[in-house]
Order: C-alpha cells, then structure tokens, then sequence
C-alpha cells in the first residue's frame, strides 16, 4: 500500500517510534545478557556435543515444510504464481529484509513477479493478504497452546494471554472481513490505518489511503473469500510445525522426557505472539521460553535448554537465510538463462 505524502492528519510524534525502538532493543540486550550470565557455557557445549548426523535432515525438513505452509498462501492469493515461485519470493524477500533496510524486499518481489510474467500488483496484493493472514495466525497461536495445555491444567495467567490474543487476532480478521463486506468499510479502514501511521510521526493522507484500500478490496475481494479458511488453516500449521522444529531440537540435545512435549508445544504457542519483535523475538521469546520451562516441576537442566534454543535459532533463523540465498541465485540464474536465450 502506498501513500500520497501530504500533512499528518494528527500531530506527529516522531519521539514515540523512536521511544519504541529503543525500548525494544533494550528488552533484545537485556533477555540476551541475563540469559547468557546464568548460564554455564562448558554445559551448553556438553549439550550441542550430543547432536548427531542424521538430526540435521530432520531440522531441515521440518524447516522446509514450515516454509511449505506459509508461503502457500501467497500461492493460493495470487492467479499463476504457483507453489514453487510462491515459496522463492518468500525465502528470497527475507533474505533481502533481513541485510538491507526497506524496501529492498518489496523491489526485489516485484522484481521476480515481472520476471514471470504475472502482473505485480495482483502479486503485491497476495503477499499483503498472506502477510494479513499471517498476524492473525500469530495471534490465534496461543489458542492452540490451551488445546495442548489442557492436558496438564490450564493456569490462569494462560487463559488470560489466550483471551488477549484472541482478541487482536479477531480485530485483524474482523477487518478483513469488514473491508469484504462494504466499500465504505474499506475505505474507514484505509483511513483510520492512516490515523494510526501518522501518530507515529510518519506523513500518511487519510484520503489516499482511503481510496488505496478500496481499490485494493476491488482486486482481492473474490480471492479472499475463495481463499481466505484454507490460508489461515496453512498458516496455523507452519506455526505448528515451527513449534516440533523447537521440539526436536531440544530432544536432540538431550533435553529429558520430565519436560513433557505437551509442556514444550504448549508454552511456546502460547508465546508465539513474542515473535512480533525484531528477528522473531531474539532474545526476548528465547528468555521467556527458558524461563517458564524451569518452573515446571521436573525441569530440564538450564544449560541444555539453551543448546536447545541455540539449535533451534541457527536452523529456523540461519538455515531460512541459506536458502534464501540459494533462491535470490537461483532467480537470478534463471533471468540471466532467459535473456541470454531471447
């Protein structure tokens, strides 16, 4: 979505993003150093040391599919993309918005949609709808994470992160349902957003965006319809499968069976939503998992848990940015074949 840069349609509060980020990056350093002193490195070696061979293949193809699942919405929201393309624009845009600041990322998707001959906006149209989906999905996680907990007894403080969650996450599906409802829905979405933006010090015209988001509900309203259960339902279940990479990882360092799995699945979907700060919750998610773990009655040891954490960051982290760069070479690859046969 664009904006026609024109006065704020309230006064700007720069000094509130900016208050914001610092306040983000200071939870990052202080999850990560508190983490880090209590923990006995030698242990955590131990722990990694225990990794074998034939694990690798598996955190791989847990990674895959998670990408699999949540790239398929893309597929599903754009006419002739198709699975493939749909899962290297993905991979390959995150690799950029991760090294380069915005909006590289967006180029760079435009880019290949051109290159395969499909009309950007309607691929621009599907990544902003997956992108949409996606939050929902972040939100209806910790939902997820009472169906396993109940097998252990609900606490309190949980049912009250479920019901918060479960709260923003129908605001935004609501949203998209109202802006399919009506036009002048669209349009009172499209300048509230704008409100919104603009409160944060960035130039945003309540009427272009108005008029943006009611253009944009003409071109996706039938897609949307068509589409919009089963690409919550892919999404639900890459997280899912975000949630057995975590698994797995912590087993295969050794982390013992008196961490039940129904423990592990369940905390972490009901923190799922931390993965809204930088780099899906650095740090920060990582801290709050550890912590929780240990407060059940037969906790792992702290060290093995971290390997755990550590395995689990370098695969879905550092393995989704590998191949991401073996997607942006093999597009360009395929570009350069193409021209140099016209």
């Amino acid at each position: 979505m664009t904006s026609t840069p024109a006065a704020p349609t309230r006064r700007s509060r720069p000094w509130l993003r900016r208050i914001v980020l610092l306040a983000l990056a200071a939870a990052v350093i202080w999850a990560l150093t508190d983490l880090a002193g209590r923990v006995d490195a030698d242990a955590v070696l131990e722990a990694l040391g225990q990794l074998a061979w034939w694990q690798a293949p598996i955190l791989v193809g847990l990674l895959l599919l998670r990408q699999l699942l949540t790239s398929a919405p893309i597929a599903r929201f754009t006419a002739g993309l198709g699975q493939l393309r749909a899962l290297h624009n993905e991979l390959a845009a995150n690799l950029v918005a991760t090294v380069t600041p915005p909006p590289a990322d967006i180029v760079l998707r435009i880019a290949m949609f051109r290159s395969w001959g499909l009309d950007p906006v309607s691929g621009m149209a599907g990544v902003t709808l997956a992108t949409v989906v996606f939050w929902g999905a972040r939100f209806l996680a910790p939902v997820m994470g009472l169906a396993f907990l109940a097998w252990r007894g609900i606490e309190r403080h949980e049912w009250w992160v479920a019901g918060a969650c479960l709260v923003v996450a129908a605001a935004i599906l609501g949203a998209l349902g109202l802006m399919l409802r009506d036009a002048r829905w669209a349009a009172w979405l499209g300048a509230a957003a704008a409100r919104t933006v603009a409160r944060f010090g960035r130039r945003a015209d309540a009427e272009g965006w108005a008029e943006a988001v009611v253009s944009f509900r003409a071109r996706v309203a039938s897609t949307l319809r068509e589409h919009l259960a089963a690409a919550l339902t892919l999404m639900l279940t890459g997280v899912l499968v975000e949630a057995l990479l975590l698994l797995a990882s912590l087993r295969f360092v050794g982390v013992p069976s008196s961490l039940s799995s129904i423990e592990i699945l369940g905390v972490f979907l009901l923190a799922y939503p931390l993965t809204i700060l930088p780099f899906l919750g650095l740090g920060v998610l990582d801290a709050a998992l550890v912590s929780l773990w240990l407060t059940d009655d037969s906790p792992a040891p702290e060290a093995t848990l971290v390997a755990g954490m550590l395995v689990w960051r370098a695969v879905s982290l550092g393995g989704t940015l590998l191949i991401g760069a073996a997607s942006v070479a093999w597009w360009r690859w395929t570009v350069r074949r193409a021209q140099a046969g016209s």
